[in-house]
């Protein structure tokens, strides 16, 4: 098991290295961010594949970005790393006077390391403290969440944040149980609160709800349209931006914020005409999601949930 305040433990595999390089390194020479760095594993491959680009690395974790300052250091001043949120990306660039950006990665969700550090609090298989939060200096904690918010409320994040459709059986179960102060505790409620059919079935049953309360403990969602957005408004004409999603909420978001990029918004409601004079200022690099090979998933069997979205800035495109 790592130790959460060792760097040298937080030893992350890229998902999808290879189709990520290839749509960044045809971009035009300059800038690009990787606003989830993480350990570096990315951005280490994209320095090495394209000797014009430099990388501004965004990362809240602490302990991700010292572990990509090693890995990086050989590169210098090509990798800047920024303790920093993703929705913060416009304004770091200002504090560095960068005005516009080659392209821009976003990694989402949570990293092996961070699952594996029992300490973290992330996952259901390990016995740790209730915290989940990416940057432990600030924000609330899962016990936060777990112990203080209503049945309602907690019924209402499982469902949007986790699709899990027992919410209601299980947000019961956390409130009667309550205090819970432990993964381990956590996660013995949840599988007792579902249907025997379900903890006979595939997956621990309470992977969902810890999915659940780590988005709403690190805004996941809720930041992220506003930080897409801020990423397109940057980019140069030819510049890219590729997101990998890992969770249907995110994916919705970001296929969203790129089809109404691209001019392609849907009608209002069903049966209605497009909505008028939607000017493109990007372009869908393809149709749909792009998905790891069955090596890549054989390798690194939590890359199967990843899914690959990509667009490129024309010129004269709206700022």
């Amino acid at each position: 098991m790592a130790n959460v305040e060792d760097p040298r433990d937080f030893v992350h595999q890229p998902v999808m290295l290879d189709e990520v390089v290839t749509v960044l390194s045809e971009v035009p020479d300059g800038v690009v961010v990787d606003a989830t760095l993480g350990g570096g594993g990315h951005t280490e491959a994209l320095l090495n594949a394209n000797s014009g680009l430099s990388v501004i690395g965004l990362d809240r974790d602490p302990v991700a970005l010292a572990a990509a300052d090693t890995r990086l250091a050989s590169h210098g001043q090509r990798a800047v790393r920024i303790h920093r949120r993703f929705d913060e990306m416009a304004e770091a660039l200002r504090e560095l006077d960068v005005q516009r950006i080659s392209g821009c990665l976003f990694d989402l969700g949570v990293s092996s390391p961070q699952l594996d550090t029992a300490e973290r609090g992330f996952s259901y298989r390990h016995c740790g403290p209730l915290d989940m939060r990416m940057d432990r200096s600030r924000g609330i904690t899962g016990g936060d969440v777990v112990n203080s918010y209503d049945q309602g409320a907690l019924t209402s994040l499982l469902r949007r944040h986790g699709d899990e459709p027992n919410a209601h059986r299980i947000a019961r179960a956390i409130v009667k149980a309550r205090p819970i102060n432990s993964t381990v505790e956590l996660a013995e409620v949840v599988r007792d609160a579902v249907p025997a059919a379900v903890r006979r079935s595939r997956g621990h049953p309470a992977r969902r709800t810890f999915q659940a309360i780590r988005i709403e403990v690190n805004e996941e969602l809720e930041i992220l349209e506003g930080a897409i957005t801020q990423a397109l408004s940057l980019l140069a004409p030819g510049g890219r931006c590729a997101v990998l999603a890992y969770h249907s909420g995110e994916d919705r978001i970001v296929k969203r914020c790129f089809t109404e990029a691209a001019g392609e918004s849907p009608p209002p409601r069903p049966g209605l005409p497009p909505l008028p004079d939607q000017q493109a200022h990007v372009r869908l690099l393809w149709r749909g999601v792009r998905r790891p090979g069955a090596d890549e998933i054989d390798r690194n069997p939590r890359s199967e949930a990843a899914r690959l979205r990509a667009v490129e800035r024309l010129e004269g495109g709206r700022q």
